[in-house]
Protein backbone atom coordinates (compact mmCIF):
# COMPACT_ATOMS: atom_id res chain seq x y z
CA UNK A 1 0.00 0.00 0.00
CA UNK A 2 1.30 3.23 -1.02
CA UNK A 3 0.76 5.58 2.16
CA UNK A 4 0.25 9.13 2.03
CA UNK A 5 3.02 11.35 3.56
CA UNK A 6 1.88 12.88 7.02
CA UNK A 7 3.72 15.75 8.63
CA UNK A 8 2.47 15.70 12.11
CA UNK A 9 3.90 14.89 15.20
CA UNK A 10 6.77 11.52 15.50
CA UNK A 11 4.61 10.34 18.02
CA UNK A 12 1.45 10.30 15.49
CA UNK A 13 3.88 9.03 12.60
CA UNK A 14 5.31 6.11 15.03
CA UNK A 15 2.22 4.76 16.65
CA UNK A 16 0.43 4.96 13.21
CA UNK A 17 3.38 2.97 12.04
CA UNK A 18 3.43 0.19 14.67
CA UNK A 19 0.12 -0.39 13.67
CA UNK A 20 0.45 -0.41 10.06
CA UNK A 21 -2.06 2.54 9.45
CA UNK A 22 -2.72 4.82 6.47
CA UNK A 23 -2.19 8.06 8.05
CA UNK A 24 -3.68 11.03 6.30
CA UNK A 25 -3.34 14.83 6.71
CA UNK A 26 -6.13 15.95 8.95
CA UNK A 27 -9.10 17.91 6.77
CA UNK A 28 -9.58 20.47 9.38
CA UNK A 29 -6.49 23.63 10.65
CA UNK A 30 -5.89 23.48 14.23
CA UNK A 31 -7.91 26.53 14.57
CA UNK A 32 -11.20 24.70 13.97
CA UNK A 33 -9.81 21.63 16.22
CA UNK A 34 -9.38 23.61 18.81
CA UNK A 35 -12.24 25.14 18.54
CA UNK A 36 -14.34 22.11 19.26
CA UNK A 37 -12.24 21.43 22.21
CA UNK A 38 -13.19 24.10 23.93
CA UNK A 39 -16.56 24.31 25.92
CA UNK A 40 -18.47 27.69 26.13
CA UNK A 41 -16.95 28.53 29.82
CA UNK A 42 -13.26 27.92 28.51
CA UNK A 43 -14.30 30.26 25.52
CA UNK A 44 -15.31 33.07 28.07
CA UNK A 45 -12.26 32.79 29.99
CA UNK A 46 -10.09 32.91 27.14
CA UNK A 47 -12.18 35.89 25.50
CA UNK A 48 -11.32 37.43 29.19
CA UNK A 49 -7.67 37.22 29.25
CA UNK A 50 -7.54 38.45 26.06
CA UNK A 51 -9.50 41.49 26.59
CA UNK A 52 -8.68 42.57 29.80
CA UNK A 53 -5.81 43.59 32.09
CA UNK A 54 -4.13 40.66 33.80
CA UNK A 55 -4.28 40.62 37.59
CA UNK A 56 -2.03 42.41 39.55
CA UNK A 57 -0.15 39.07 41.03
CA UNK A 58 0.81 38.75 36.73
CA UNK A 59 2.30 42.39 36.53
CA UNK A 60 5.91 42.17 38.47
CA UNK A 61 8.20 43.71 36.18
CA UNK A 62 11.74 41.90 35.90
CA UNK A 63 14.41 41.69 34.01
CA UNK A 64 14.09 41.44 30.29
CA UNK A 65 16.49 38.45 29.48
CA UNK A 66 15.61 34.63 30.20
CA UNK A 67 17.75 33.79 33.61
CA UNK A 68 20.22 30.92 33.18
CA UNK A 69 18.81 28.91 35.99
CA UNK A 70 15.28 28.66 34.04
CA UNK A 71 17.03 27.57 31.14
CA UNK A 72 18.74 25.03 33.19
CA UNK A 73 15.58 23.64 34.81
CA UNK A 74 13.61 23.09 31.82
CA UNK A 75 16.83 21.11 30.73
CA UNK A 76 17.34 19.26 33.22
CA UNK A 77 13.61 18.18 34.05
CA UNK A 78 13.62 17.25 30.06
CA UNK A 79 16.85 15.20 30.33
CA UNK A 80 15.58 13.46 33.57
CA UNK A 81 11.97 12.48 32.02
CA UNK A 82 14.16 10.91 29.22
CA UNK A 83 15.87 8.89 30.83
CA UNK A 84 13.07 7.90 33.39
CA UNK A 85 12.57 4.37 30.80
CA UNK A 86 15.79 3.79 30.91
CA UNK A 87 15.85 3.96 34.52
CA UNK A 88 12.63 2.13 34.94
CA UNK A 89 13.61 -0.74 32.44
CA UNK A 90 16.89 -1.46 35.05
CA UNK A 91 14.85 -1.46 37.81
CA UNK A 92 12.43 -3.73 36.71
CA UNK A 93 15.45 -6.10 35.41
CA UNK A 94 16.42 -6.16 39.15
CA UNK A 95 13.43 -6.93 40.41
CA UNK A 96 13.27 -10.22 37.58
CA UNK A 97 16.33 -11.46 37.80
CA UNK A 98 17.35 -14.67 39.61
CA UNK A 99 20.62 -16.13 40.08
CA UNK A 100 20.28 -18.16 37.27
CA UNK A 101 19.22 -16.42 34.50
CA UNK A 102 21.98 -14.95 32.60
CA UNK A 103 19.62 -12.61 30.61
CA UNK A 104 16.87 -10.26 30.51
CA UNK A 105 15.81 -12.09 27.21
CA UNK A 106 15.51 -15.19 29.30
CA UNK A 107 12.96 -13.66 31.16
CA UNK A 108 9.38 -13.81 30.46
CA UNK A 109 8.05 -10.71 29.45
CA UNK A 110 4.26 -9.59 30.46
CA UNK A 111 3.02 -6.12 28.83
CA UNK A 112 0.99 -5.52 32.07
CA UNK A 113 4.18 -4.59 33.62
CA UNK A 114 5.00 -2.35 30.59
CA UNK A 115 2.17 -0.76 30.78
CA UNK A 116 2.17 0.13 34.03
CA UNK A 117 5.84 1.45 34.32
CA UNK A 118 4.92 3.72 31.44
CA UNK A 119 1.78 4.88 32.92
CA UNK A 120 3.93 6.00 35.73
CA UNK A 121 6.02 7.63 33.20
CA UNK A 122 3.39 9.49 31.39
CA UNK A 123 2.00 10.48 35.30
CA UNK A 124 5.48 12.00 35.65
CA UNK A 125 5.71 13.98 32.92
CA UNK A 126 2.21 15.09 33.09
CA UNK A 127 3.65 16.46 37.09
CA UNK A 128 7.02 17.73 36.62
CA UNK A 129 5.96 19.65 33.13
CA UNK A 130 2.96 21.13 34.89
CA UNK A 131 5.03 22.68 37.52
CA UNK A 132 8.06 23.80 34.99
CA UNK A 133 4.87 25.46 32.78
CA UNK A 134 3.50 27.60 35.86
CA UNK A 135 7.30 28.58 37.04
CA UNK A 136 8.01 29.93 33.27
CA UNK A 137 4.61 31.15 33.52
CA UNK A 138 5.54 33.26 36.71
CA UNK A 139 8.93 34.24 34.96
CA UNK A 140 6.88 35.41 31.50
CA UNK A 141 4.52 37.36 33.70
CA UNK A 142 7.32 39.59 35.82
CA UNK A 143 8.33 40.79 31.84
CA UNK A 144 5.71 43.21 30.77
CA UNK A 145 1.85 43.53 30.58
CA UNK A 146 2.07 41.92 27.41
CA UNK A 147 3.70 38.97 28.73
CA UNK A 148 1.46 38.30 31.17
CA UNK A 149 -1.43 38.66 29.80
CA UNK A 150 0.13 36.01 27.52
CA UNK A 151 0.99 34.28 30.63
CA UNK A 152 -2.81 34.44 31.35
CA UNK A 153 -3.81 32.94 28.18
CA UNK A 154 -1.33 30.04 28.42
CA UNK A 155 -3.11 29.08 32.06
CA UNK A 156 -6.49 29.14 30.41
CA UNK A 157 -5.49 27.09 27.60
CA UNK A 158 -3.64 24.82 29.72
CA UNK A 159 -6.51 24.08 32.13
CA UNK A 160 -9.07 24.40 28.89
CA UNK A 161 -6.72 21.31 27.44
CA UNK A 162 -5.14 19.36 29.63
CA UNK A 163 -8.17 16.76 30.24
CA UNK A 164 -8.46 16.31 26.55
CA UNK A 165 -4.56 15.46 26.03
CA UNK A 166 -4.84 13.35 29.10
CA UNK A 167 -7.30 11.63 27.31
CA UNK A 168 -5.82 10.87 23.85
CA UNK A 169 -2.12 10.18 25.62
CA UNK A 170 -4.29 7.04 27.87
CA UNK A 171 -4.24 5.58 24.17
CA UNK A 172 -0.59 5.29 23.54
CA UNK A 173 -0.14 2.31 26.32
CA UNK A 174 -3.22 0.60 24.77
CA UNK A 175 -1.66 0.91 21.10
CA UNK A 176 2.23 0.28 21.95
CA UNK A 177 0.70 -3.29 23.80
CA UNK A 178 -0.63 -4.30 20.82
CA UNK A 179 2.54 -3.71 19.43
CA UNK A 180 3.90 -5.70 22.14
CA UNK A 181 1.74 -8.60 21.05
CA UNK A 182 2.43 -8.71 17.15
CA UNK A 183 6.21 -8.68 17.25
CA UNK A 184 6.13 -11.22 20.34
CA UNK A 185 3.79 -13.40 17.76
CA UNK A 186 5.77 -12.99 15.33
CA UNK A 187 8.73 -13.86 17.18
CA UNK A 188 6.90 -17.37 18.19
CA UNK A 189 6.48 -18.18 14.74
CA UNK A 190 10.18 -17.58 13.29
CA UNK A 191 12.01 -20.83 14.33
CA UNK A 192 15.34 -19.41 13.35
CA UNK A 193 15.14 -16.09 15.64
CA UNK A 194 16.62 -16.87 19.41
CA UNK A 195 15.05 -16.24 22.41
CA UNK A 196 14.28 -13.14 22.93
CA UNK A 197 15.63 -11.48 20.21
CA UNK A 198 12.48 -9.55 19.84
CA UNK A 199 12.74 -7.72 23.25
CA UNK A 200 15.69 -5.39 22.54
CA UNK A 201 13.86 -3.87 19.18
CA UNK A 202 10.90 -4.03 21.50
CA UNK A 203 12.56 -1.59 24.31
CA UNK A 204 13.77 0.50 21.21
CA UNK A 205 10.84 1.76 19.62
CA UNK A 206 9.11 2.07 23.80
CA UNK A 207 12.11 4.45 24.16
CA UNK A 208 11.31 6.26 21.10
CA UNK A 209 7.78 6.42 21.87
CA UNK A 210 8.32 7.80 24.95
CA UNK A 211 10.85 10.43 24.06
CA UNK A 212 8.11 11.59 20.88
CA UNK A 213 5.40 11.89 23.78
CA UNK A 214 7.85 14.16 25.52
CA UNK A 215 8.14 16.48 22.87
CA UNK A 216 4.90 16.87 21.83
CA UNK A 217 3.70 17.59 26.19
CA UNK A 218 7.11 19.88 25.69
CA UNK A 219 5.93 22.28 23.45
CA UNK A 220 3.61 24.51 25.57
CA UNK A 221 7.29 24.89 26.99
CA UNK A 222 9.12 25.35 24.00
CA UNK A 223 6.43 28.44 23.34
CA UNK A 224 6.64 30.27 27.05
CA UNK A 225 10.70 30.19 26.43
CA UNK A 226 10.66 31.27 23.01
CA UNK A 227 8.23 34.12 24.58
CA UNK A 228 10.97 34.66 27.21
CA UNK A 229 13.71 35.19 24.97
CA UNK A 230 12.24 37.98 23.32
CA UNK A 231 14.14 41.27 23.28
Amino acid sequence: MKRTAFSGPALVRLLAHFADLDVHEPAESLSDRLSQWLGWTDAIALSTALATDPPAAFTTHGSRSVPRDIDEDCARVRTSLAGALAREEAAARRRHRTPVQASQEDLPVDYADVRQRYLSLQQAMDTDIAALRTRLRSKLAARSPEMARLAVVDAVMEQALSARERSLLANVPALLGKHFERMKRAHAADETSAPGAWLDPFRKDLQSVLLAELDVRFQPIEGLLAALRIR
